[in-house]
């Protein structure tokens, strides 16, 4: 969805006095730009001489930032749904954009930053997690000017570079809340399914080593398929389709509807995850940090027994976990912003500010 479709979807929302009924001030207008840097150097070693920053901000710089990092396949303004930025940074919410500087970046290969469909395709440098973040620490520091972030908020692939970032850059921010992720490495199922949507793509002879002249079929049917075995929830799922008519008809509408990706994007997108772990350096977090998971979650089970070993190794965390039923939405749920906001106020009310040296 393009920038100025989600703003007249979401600025009437963001335009209801969500707190005190007094208020009057307006919800400030969100703002895109993009940031060119030059010979960014990837993990890899290789080099692109210009790599394109894409990002959309909320409100006034000098206030406290916030910095609110997307999920796979997504984008900045893609966090400005009414279920996600509507609960969140309109007058009297929570991440109230009067009172914070929201930073919404696109990562490296998605949204409007660069990526792969720009035209170099697979001569794109393969990225990763760590590259990510290196260019969103670059972005926020290099240019916008922030020394301070009171918080790092991320949903999915975005829980996990917030944890990366509150390892790798421990004194940059008070509060990280990483969500509908784990610090630990990429493994399991997680990483089977993904693997298994990439093996479609590549297997697929329309694919041509990714120099394709139309879209491989097996990206909207890898892609479907990849939704609906790892996300929704158990209950979710079972209360969209209880019949197999029903569940006919969610499958025949996904895959008839028209299909926006590329194939060569989602390939980077999802093997960009491979060698993700955070676990390594833990006790190195100076944070406040506020885990939100959900208990349907199907990529971060709570069976796992992932919790009781990283709070030992994390001096200041706590562990939220939605219950399950039937109104969540499997490893969707953290989408909706009504099911959590309530721990992110809490958390923002019981953490002092902590200045950058």
């Amino acid at each position: 969805m393009k920038l100025t479709q989600l703003l007249r979807h979401v600025l009437p929302v963001l335009a209801v006095t969500a707190g005190d009924p007094g208020w009057t001030q307006p919800a400030p207008t969100p703002q895109s730009d993009t940031w060119v840097v030059k010979d960014f150097k990837f993990h890899t070693g290789d080099v692109l001489p210009e790599l394109r920053l894409h990002y959309t901000t909320l409100g006034d710089p000098k206030n406290p930032a916030v910095l609110i990092l997307h999920g796979t396949n997504g984008s900045g303004a893609g966090m400005l749904t009414s279920a996600f930025g509507g609960e969140l940074f309109g007058p009297g919410q929570t991440l109230d954009a009067n009172r914070y500087f929201v930073i919404l970046p696109d990562a490296i290969g998605t949204g409007q930053s660069s990526k792969p469909s720009d035209g170099l395709r697979t001569r794109f440098p393969a990225y990763n997690y760590a590259d990510m973040v290196s260019a969103q620490y670059r972005l926020v520091t290099e240019h916008l000017g922030i020394r301070h972030l009171r918080m790092v908020l991320g949903n999915s692939m975005g829980g996990m570079q917030t944890w990366l970032w509150a390892t790798r850059y421990p004194g940059m921010m008070d509060i990280a809340v990483p969500m509908a992720s784990m610090p630990t490495p990429m493994s399991g199922r997680n990483w089977m399914l993904r693997r298994l949507l990439s093996e479609s793509i590549r297997r697929d002879p329309l694919w041509r080593d990714g120099n394709y002249t139309q879209q491989p079929p097996s990206l909207q049917l890898a892609s479907v398929f990849f939704v609906a075995a790892f996300n929704g929830g158990d209950q979710g799922l079972q209360k969209l389709a209880p019949t197999s008519a029903q569940g006919d008809a969610w499958v025949h509408k996904r895959l008839n509807e028209r299909f926006a990706g590329d194939a060569n994007d989602h390939l980077y997108q999802w093997e960009s995850s491979q060698d993700y772990d955070a676990s390594t350096a833990l006790e190195s977090i100076q944070a406040r940090v506020l885990v939100i998971n959900s208990a349907d979650d199907e990529r971060n089970r709570p069976e796992l027994g992932v919790w009781e070993t990283v709070k030992s190794q994390v001096r200041d965390i706590r562990v939220h976990l939605i219950p399950a039923s039937a109104d969540t939405l499997g490893h969707g749920t953290t989408g909706q912003a009504r099911f959590w906001k309530s721990e992110v106020e809490a958390v923002l009310k019981a953490t002092p500010v902590r200045q950058t040296p």
